[in-house]
C-alpha cells in the first residue's frame, strides 16, 4: 500500500539513520519501537509529510490518505468543538474559498481577450471540476454523527475547545482523522493525554476500524492489545517483526544473543589471528601467511551488537520519619465550580503504607481531590491529614516549577544527600540525561525532560506520603519500569493518579474511582476494578435494553 524506499536522515553530520525500507500493507497496524533519541518520531513526520528525509522517498499511492496525529495536541483554543472538528474538510473550504475568488475576477475584469483572463479560465475550470468530482458530503451530518460516536453531547458542540480536559481534545483530534476517513493512522504517544476509558474506547475502535495503523507508544498495554507488527528503530537501521509488543521483545532478546554469540567468535578469531601475525611477521617461511592474514583483518567488518540500555540501577527512597496511622482522612469533601459540582460528599480514609490510585474519566474531579488535600484551593468538608505527615507532591505542571537558572546536574544535586550523591551521573543517566545534557540548563529543556528531571527531584527527597498526579506521561518504558520499582519498594504511603494501566498493575491494592459526581471506593487492584468495570457496562447496557 504505501512503501519506505532506502530513506534517510541526517543531521548537523550525525545519522539519524540510513537506507531504510519497509511496506505498510492495509490492515498492517504497527508498534514503531527504539530508545529515546532513536528516529521513531521523526520517522512518523515523514512518512506523513510533515517533514523531508535527507534522501529516498515514501511512496503513497494518489488514491490512499495518511492522517497523522502529532504528540502535542494541535487544537485550537478558542474555536467550538464542532468548527474544530470540522477542519477535516479545511481543504473543501478552501477550493470553493479559491473558486469564488476567481469567479468575482471574471466578474470584475474587463480584459477578456488577455492570456491572463484566459488563465484564470482555465484555473477556474479545471478548479471546479476537481471540487464537483468529489462525492457529495453533508458535512454538518457527518461532524455530528463522528463526535456523537466519540462521546459529545450535542450541547457540547457550541464550546471552546479550551473547556476540555487532555483526553477531550485528543477525541477532537481522533474525530477530524475519522473525518478524513484515512487509509494509514499515524499516532505519536496518542494515549498520554487520555484516561482509562478513552485508551479503551481507542483501542476498540483501532482494532475493529479496518485501516491501516503505525503508532509510538510507552503503554505497553495499549501496545500489546492493538498491534500485530512491530518495527524497531536502532543503530540507524530497523528490525521488522511480524509479531506484537511481547513478542517482539523475546525474539529481540534471541536476536541479541545470536549477535552476541557471532561478535564472541568473531573476537576469538581476531584475537587468534592477531597472536598468529605477531608470533611469525619475522620468519621468513610464514611471510606470505602472516600478509595473508593481515589483509583479512584490514577487510574484516567488525561486528557489533545492537545497542541497549543494560543499566541495571535501581533507585529507592531515602529513609523517613514514621507518620501517623492516617495519613488522609476526608470527611464529606466537596467541591463545585460555580453551579459546576465537581464531586460531593466524599469519603474515604488512607492507611499508613496503602498504595492507591485514583481513577475515573478526565474531568471528573481526580487533580482537584489531590489539590484538595495539598490546601492548594478552596472545599467544603474536613480533609485531616495524619501526624508527622511529609508530603511529596509531583504535579501535572511540576516540570513548570524548576529553577530554570539551574543546570541538570545542580538541580539534582541540590536535594541528594548521602551516599546517593555518588550515584548522580548514574541516576541522571537511567532517566536519559547522559553525557553532555549534565550541564544544560532547566530553561533550554524540552517539557518532556523537564518532567523527567522533577521525577528524579522528588525520588530522592525524604517523604512518607507521596501523591503523584499523571507521573508517567513522558516517561519510556525503561524509566517507568524503574520508577516502578522504586514504589513497589517504598514503604510509605502512595497516592497515584494515573491512565497507565500496566504501571499501575501490581502496584495498588486500593482504588477509588471518580466519576457522577462521587468518589467511589473499590478494596481491589487495577486488574480487577477494570474487570469489574466491564460488567458493570455490561449489566447498564442490558438495563437499557
Amino acid at each position: 500500500m504505501i512503501s519506505v524506499d532506502n530513506l534517510g536522515v541526517e543531521f548537523g553530520g550525525t545519522t539519524l539513520f540510513k537506507d531504510i525500507s519497509f511496506v505498510i500493507n492495509e490492515k498492517d497496524r504497527i508498534a514503531l519501537m527504539g530508545k529515546n533519541g532513536a528516529g521513531k518520531s521523526t520517522l512518523l513526520k515523514i512518512i506523513a509529510g510533515v517533514q523531508q528525509a535527507s534522501h529516498g522517498r515514501v511512496v503513497v499511492p494518489k488514491d490512499k490518505k495518511v492522517a497523522y496525529l502529532p504528540q502535542h495536541l494541535m487544537t485550537e483554543n478558542t474555536r467550538s468543538v464542532f468548527n474544530e472538528a470540522s477542519q477535516a474538510f479545511s481543504y473543501l473550504f478552501d477550493m470553493q474559498h479559491k473558486i469564488d475568488e476567481l469567479n468575482q475576477q471574471l466578474v470584475i475584469r474587463t480584459d477578456y481577450e488577455s492570456d491572463s483572463y484566459m488563465k484564470i479560465i482555465e484555473e477556474v475550470s479545471a478548479l471546479s471540476e476537481q471540487f464537483y468530482s468529489i462525492e457529495e458530503i453533508n458535512i454538518d451530518a457527518e461532524v455530528e454523527k463522528i463526535l456523537i460516536g466519540l462521546g459529545f453531547n450535542r450541547s457540547d458542540f457550541d464550546r471552546p475547545t479550551g473547556d476540555f480536559s487532555g483526553g477531550w481534545r485528543m477525541r477532537i483530534e481522533l474525530a477530524k482523522i475519522l473525518l478524513q476517513n484515512p487509509d494509514l493512522i499515524l499516532l505519536d504517544e496518542p494515549t498520554n493525554h487520555m484516561d482509562i476509558e478513552s485508551v479503551q474506547w481507542l483501542e476498540e475502535f483501532l482494532i475493529t476500524n479496518g485501516k491501516a495503523v503505525m503508532v509510538i507508544s510507552h503503554d505497553r498495554a495499549f501496545v500489546d492489545a492493538i498491534t500485530n507488527r512491530t518495527i524497531e528503530v536502532t543503530m540507524g537501521r530497523i528490525y521488522d517483526y511480524k509479531v506484537n509488543y511481547s513478542s517482539y521483545l523475546q525474539l529481540r532478546k534471541e536476536r541479541r544473543e545470536q549477535q552476541q554469540k557471532h561478535v564472541d567468535e568473531q573476537q576469538k578469531m581476531i584475537a587468534e589471528t592477531t597472536e598468529f601475525i605477531e608470533r611469525f611477521k619475522g620468519t621468513y617461511s610464514k611471510t606470505l601467511q602472516v600478509q595473508s592474514r593481515v589483509k583479512m583483518l584490514e577487510k574484516l567488518v567488525i561486528l557489533e551488537v545492537d545497542e541497549e540500555d543494560t543499566s541495571s540501577l535501581k533507585l529507592s527512597f531515602p529513609p523517613c520519619m514514621r507518620s501517623g496511622n492516617y495519613p488522609v482522612i476526608a470527611e464529606h469533601v466537596s467541591k463545585s465550580y460555580g453551579n459546576h459540582i465537581v464531586f460531593q460528599n466524599a469519603n474515604f480514609t488512607i492507611a499508613r503504607g496503602e498504595k492507591v490510585a485514583f481513577v475515573g474519566k478526565n474531568g471528573e474531579g481526580k487533580s482537584t481531590m489531590i489539590q484538595c488535600i495539598m490546601n492548594e484551593i478552596n472545599f467544603e468538608g474536613k480533609l485531616a491529614i495524619g501526624h508527622n505527615c511529609q508530603i511529596g507532591y509531583f504535579a501535572q505542571n511540576e516540570a513548570s516549577l524548576l529553577d530554570e537558572e539551574k543546570t541538570v546536574y545542580q538541580t539534582i544535586d541540590d536535594v541528594a544527600v548521602g551516599d546517593i550523591r555518588t550515584k548522580i551521573k548514574d541516576i541522571l543517566g537511567a532517566f536519559m540525561f547522559g553525557g553532555e545534557s549534565w550541564t544544560k540548563k532547566v530553561k533550554v529543556l524540552s517539557g518532556g525532560e523537564r518532567t523527567r528531571l522533577a521525577m528524579i527531584k522528588l525520588l530522592l527527597e525524604p517523604v512518607n506520603l507521596l501523591i503523584l498526579d499523571e507521573p508517567t506521561n513522558h516517561l519510556d518504558m525503561k524509566t517507568k519500569d524503574i520508577l516502578k520499582e522504586a514504589l513497589l519498594n517504598y514503604d510509605g504511603t502512595l497516592i497515584l493518579v494515573s491512565h497507565d494501566r500496566d504501571f499501575l498493575d501490581g502496584l495498588v491494592s486500593k482504588v477509588f474511582e471518580f466519576g457522577n459526581k462521587r468518589v467511589k471506593e473499590h478494596l481491589c487492584d487495577i486488574q480487577e476494578f477494570l474487570s469489574l468495570k466491564k460488567m458493570e457496562h455490561l449489566r447498564e447496557l442490558e438495563r437499557k435494553k
